[in-house]
């Protein structure tokens, strides 16, 4: 839906955005697995992004995080690179899968980045928190439904589903921090489950512990359909995992601190910077496995937003929230006009909230709740949202009522 923020003399200009780029990578057709002969498929696959397409694409979506947005460009395209390259027959022998891991507090943009990137690829992608997992053997899902997942998001297509992204999110939550705690079947279980996985394991297409599954695709294989035992490689499958791992700070500065910098110099860190500068040993310290957190080599922290960012996520981003108000009042034939100095003042409202660019959905929630149920039974076409009305909802909706 078009903007309305360039219709109004006293209104923002409009949104802007950055340049459109196509995805170019095409939808692939289904195909048997490549585990035998990897360069077998040399046509299905096509990949020419560079990494700083794929960083002006996130531009569009993600306000800020510009090294989140650079080190998750070069791991995509150097991932994807190698898998074109492999399926055109030119293997790389010691070739290190790059998964990702991202770090930061919630809501500054850690899923909108992962998945605007799927988008611009062409490939299925996956989300689950953590916590949903459970060891296997014992009450909770499985990790390998991951894997499942992403083959439905393909429209059981296999050969689409083995170039997909599974995004695990709360991956903080699977550390194990207390020794002798008793049998641990969903922290340092599913990370021991993770492990071949996120490098390269054959997943059964139907859960061996999903009876119903087992039986159709037995009647289905009867029927010359998919055989009930066909597999899944994750060898080009790309895990990306994050977590807001609070108290990791605390962790990196004992280790600066023990390393011998200064009180002073540790002391002057931000949160942020404290997250930048995690190693292996401080997430060993934190309760991760360290064949786990060694299959995750790509790291980078997303540092909090501020309210000049939370101005440009309702000014600059093509997923703006203010677009879905225009679009909730316009289904009622309301226009609803955005000033700079409302804007601004949400903003300010929702930093508060603590949560990143969540809190923008709670600040407009407070301010327009009653507009969004008064005046839809009212003859009013068009309200303008400016400062007074963001501090003082409840009159500035009196006077257009008056009206």
């Amino acid at each position: 839906m078009q903007s309305h923020l360039s219709r109004h003399p006293d209104a923002l200009g409009p949104v802007t955005r950055g340049p459109k780029i196509t995805p170019t990578i095409p939808p692939m057709p289904a195909a048997a697995s490549e585990a035998d002969d990897p360069g077998s498929k040399t046509d299905a696959f096509s990949f020419s992004l560079r990494p700083q397409e794929v960083a002006r694409h996130l531009d569009r979506f993600v306000i800020g995080q510009a090294e989140a947005k650079k080190v998750l460009s070069v791991a995509l395209c150097d991932h994807f690179q190698h898998v074109r390259l492999t399926r055109e027959g030119k293997p790389a022998r010691f070739y290190q899968k790059q998964n990702v891991l991202l770090l930061g507090p919630t809501g500054v943009g850690k899923t909108h980045l992962v998945r605007s990137a799927a988008d611009l690829i062409g490939v299925p992608f996956v989300k689950a928190d953590a916590t949903r997992f459970s060891e296997t053997g014992y009450v909770g899902a499985d990790v390998d439904d991951l894997v499942r997942d992403l083959i439905r998001r393909a429209g059981g297509d296999i050969s689409l589903a083995e170039h997909g992204i599974i995004y695990l999110d709360e991956a903080d939550k699977l550390a194990t921090r207390e020794a002798g705690a008793g049998r641990d079947v969903s922290g340092r279980g599913v990370q021991t489950n993770l492990l071949k996985l996120m490098e390269d394991a054959d997943v059964p297409v139907i859960s061996p512990n999903d009876v119903t599954g087992q039986l159709q695709g037995a009647m289905a294989a009867m029927r010359g359909g998919v055989p009930a035992s066909e597999t899944i490689n994750t060898r080009h499958i790309l895990f990306i995992v994050s977590g807001a791992f609070a108290g990791m700070e605390q962790v990196v500065r004992r280790r600066l601190t023990a390393a011998g910098d200064t009180s002073a110099t540790v002391a002057a860190l931000t949160g942020a910077q404290l997250l930048a500068e995690a190693g292996t040993a401080d997430f060993v310290s934190y309760g991760f496995e360290p064949e786990f957190i060694g299959r995750l080599p790509v790291r980078v922290a997303c540092h909090g937003l501020n309210t000049d960012d939370l101005f440009n996520v309702l000014l600059k981003s093509e997923s703006s929230l203010i677009h879905q108000y225009e679009r909730a009042f316009e289904a009622y034939g309301i226009r609803v006009k955005f000033k700079s100095s409302g804007l601004r003042r949400l903003a300010q409202i929702a930093t508060f909230e603590n949560i990143g660019a969540r809190g923008l959905m709670t600040a407009c929630e407070r301010v327009f709740r009653d507009f969004k149920f008064e005046l839809p039974s009212t003859s009013v076409k068009d309200f303008t949202v400016t400062r007074q009305l963001v501090d003082d909802p409840a009159v500035e909706l009196r006077k257009l009522l008056e009206k």
